[in-house]
């Protein structure tokens, strides 16, 4: 071969002798090179070379582009085709059954749709015109679609990047969606429901489909399915309707609780008309018959009570399905998203309700009705529930009702929030007045605020009520958690002459428990859907300061003797507050609603005593019941049982407003020299023994079913011992402008 030349070898050998320096040189003094030898021999590119290559790279992209559109969803689509399969009918009505349990995860109660409102019936009877309905409501192009809308899809994807709502479907993709695969707004349910559309309409005919679509969707009034709903709405068999019966029942698919005659008859008819001028544009009626038609009567909404249990736990499900309306879950959700529904419902103490309301009904006349609810004043949340005993009957723990005394812890809460605050040791007259008495036993001729709740008198109070406001009492009630009414007071609001729910007042008396903290009363903890998304989550919280907590504690301190005063004291509990009260009946010497209501730190329960005739009330051997008798020991049982469990609680130190309590027994003048004994209960006169007026009256009457008529006291009880002596602490808090 040919000789390299000696000017080659030497630029060989010079060649070598650069490499050998190169790898003697430091990367620093490398890349320094590198930029002098890039800059020396890179030279720019001509105007030609740079459009040639911004060709090259424009081309490049948009087949990129290109092929990520076409490639991309052909590659969703096969795996999407591989791991989704095609769920049974059978297994669509699985998805919707809704289970409720306690707050420990047991189960409460499993709602299954009733099979009587799921009768399946075959696509042929089912009128044309009705089918045609369905159609002209939701899916115009069903027989000639393949079981998706790209359109839809492309708005649902274009929605939900930009943060809203899903776009429509085909009858196919809502069969899938509400009954199969679950309506989580996602792309990824979007992509889903898609492919599980278009497996179904290569595995079944349209009209299997349809078949379907129609015995498996929910109408509302708890029908699952055309017949059901056929006779849910109008009272007959599905092969009975007429085109304009159809077309309602059509428009209500989309949204049952909206488009339903019975809730809002406006929305409802132009629904339907939407449904009745689809079928005339697409030549399924005639010009003629859409003038003619008009919109049909539908028979009365009934409450279905489902599976809903027909004990005391039904009441329980019946709150449960309410509050989550007050969520924004809807009873869509309820019915076709298999919701799994935990409740702050404490198992052991639910037990314990129940037990103790039917001791203290045993035996006794069958007309009695009761209602127990406990909650937890630290969160809100109820405890235990019961409401009656048939769980598909009227719930009493929802009933409004007179309370009776049961509200004077209210005045007390007004008082103290005054500028100057009237404190517990604040004394006034105890002694009935015309058109106004206490019950036997409550009479003082002067007591302090703290004696007078003790022993439940009616004339201290009610002039109380009448010093601080009435309005003042009022929003002080409000503020510790009455929802109920409370308009153009006046003082015999002291006697409780407004009427409020069990839930109500244990919520009011939970506030007051936790230290002037408002928490929502609830029975929802957490709601999940069938497949896992979590529609509500409850949250911790500090709750809503309503007033000082030394104004609660003031409050409660108020309310700790009469537990012992009525002998409903709790053996191995320190510390309890509460108050028995007893409304009158028209009836001389009858009462109509008895109450106990009361609190350690950690529970707060309210029990009723009633009829659903509100008529006197009486225990087997017909002596009248008061707040302190059938009332009470219900509360007592409830509360001893609640409280084995736990160690003894105590109540914050009290510090008090205003004037402090006498350390005087109920009966003995709070000015009185130490070691002087309980004065003789006064006699009532003549006037005031007489029943109250039953009409408005001056401040000083009484409302005849408010006034209280608590038992007489037993012995006399001994002072808190709680009470700490400390100097007077003077309150600049009110009701608008609360502290602490």
């Amino acid at each position: 071969g040919p000789r390299r030349t000696d000017d080659a070898a030497e630029s060989d050998g010079g060649r070598t002798g650069r490499r050998r320096a190169a790898r003697r040189r430091t990367p620093a003094e490398m890349l320094r090179g590198l930029r002098r030898s890039s800059s020396q021999h890179l030279r720019p590119l001509s105007p030609e070379e740079r459009r040639i290559r911004r060709r090259r790279r424009i081309r490049w992209s948009i087949i990129g582009g290109v092929a990520t559109v076409v490639l991309a969803p052909v590659l969703l689509f096969v795996i999407g085709y591989l791991i989704f399969s095609v769920p049974t009918p059978d297994e669509a009505v699985n998805n919707q059954v809704a289970v409720v349990s306690y707050a420990d995860g047991s189960q409460l109660a499993r709602l299954v749709p009733e099979q009587g409102n799921r009768v399946k019936v075959p696509i042929d009877r089912v009128p044309l015109q009705v089918r045609q309905a369905v159609l002209a409501a939701e899916d115009r192009t069903f027989y000639s679609n393949p079981g998706f809308d790209v359109t839809g899809i492309l708005r649902a994807a274009w929605n939900q990047l930009r943060g809203g709502a899903g776009g429509g479907s085909t009858i196919s993709q809502q069969y899938v969606k509400t009954t199969l695969v679950g309506d989580q707004a996602t792309l990824f349910r979007k992509w889903k429901e898609m492919i599980v559309s278009v497996k179904i309409n290569q595995e079944r005919s349209k009209d299997e489909i349809l078949d379907d679509y129609l015995n498996a969707i929910y109408f509302g009034r708890g029908a699952y399915g055309i017949q059901a709903a056929s006779q849910a709405y109008f009272g007959k068999d599905v092969d009975r309707l007429g085109v304009a019966e159809g077309a309602l029942l059509a428009g209500v698919i989309q949204s049952p609780s909206r488009w339903d005659p019975a809730i809002d008859p406006t929305n409802s008819l132009r629904r339907w008309q939407f449904v009745m001028d689809g079928m005339a544009s697409q030549g399924w009626i005639t010009p003629q018959e859409r003038a003619q038609a008009t919109f049909p009567q539908t028979v009365p909404r009934k409450i279905v009570s489902g599976s809903v249990p027909t004990d005391s736990s039904g009441h329980i499900v019946n709150a449960v399905r309410d509050e989550l309306g007050s969520l924004g879950i809807s009873d869509q959700e309820f019915s076709q998203e298999g919701l799994q529904i935990t409740t702050t419902i404490d198992p052991t103490r639910q037990k314990q309700a129940v037990d103790a309301a039917h001791a203290g009904l045993a035996g006794q006349p069958a007309d009695l009705r009761s209602a127990v609810v406990a909650i937890d004043p630290a969160t809100g949340g109820i405890m235990a529930y019961y409401g009656g005993d048939n769980g598909v009957g009227l719930d009493y723990a929802q009933v409004r009702k007179q309370p009776g005394s049961t509200f004077k812890p209210f005045v007390v809460l007004a008082a103290l929030m005054q500028d100057p605050p009237v404190g517990l040791g604040e004394v006034f007259s105890g002694e009935p007045v015309p058109g106004l008495r206490n019950a036997d036993g409550a009479d003082c001729r002067r007591c302090d605020v703290k004696q007078a709740m003790t022993i439940s008198n009616n004339v201290v109070f009610t002039q109380l009520a009448q010093k601080v406001g009435p309005q003042n009492v009022a929003d002080a009630a409000r503020a510790a958690g009455i929802t109920s009414p409370l308009n153009d007071p006046d003082s015999r609001l002291a006697l409780g002459n407004k009427e409020v729910t069990p839930v109500e007042l244990a919520s009011a008396y939970a506030t007051i428990a936790d230290g002037g903290v408002y928490h929502v009363p609830h029975l929802i903890s957490k709601v999940v859907t069938s497949d896992g998304r979590v529609l509500y989550q409850s949250r911790s919280s500090d709750g809503e300061r309503r007033f000082p907590e030394q104004v609660a504690r003031n409050v409660t301190e108020a309310m700790l003797d009469v537990a012992s005063n009525d002998g409903l004291t709790l053996p191995g509990v320190r510390q309890v507050a509460s108050k028995t009260g007893t409304v009158q009946s028209h009836i001389d010497g009858q009462n109509n609603d008895a109450w106990m209501s009361g609190f350690t730190p950690d529970v707060a329960t309210t029990v009723w005593i009633g009829t659903d005739m509100n008529s006197p009330i009486r225990t087997a051997n017909g002596t009248p019941i008061s707040g302190g008798t059938v009332p009470g020991e219900v509360w007592r049982n409830f509360m001893v049982d609640t409280a084995k469990a736990q160690p003894p609680p105590t109540f914050a130190p009290y510090r008090p407003i205003g004037e402090p309590p006498s350390d005087k027994p109920p009966g003995v003048d709070p000015d009185a020299p130490a070691g002087t004994t309980a004065l003789p209960t006064a006699t009532p006169t003549p006037t005031a023994s007489a029943p109250p007026p039953t009409t408005d009256a001056p401040p000083a009457a009484a409302d005849p079913r408010a006034a209280s008529a608590e038992p007489p006291a037993g012995s006399a009880a001994a002072p808190s011992t709680t009470a700490e002596p400390s100097p007077t602490t003077p309150s600049t808090c009110t009701l608008a402008h609360p502290c602490g």
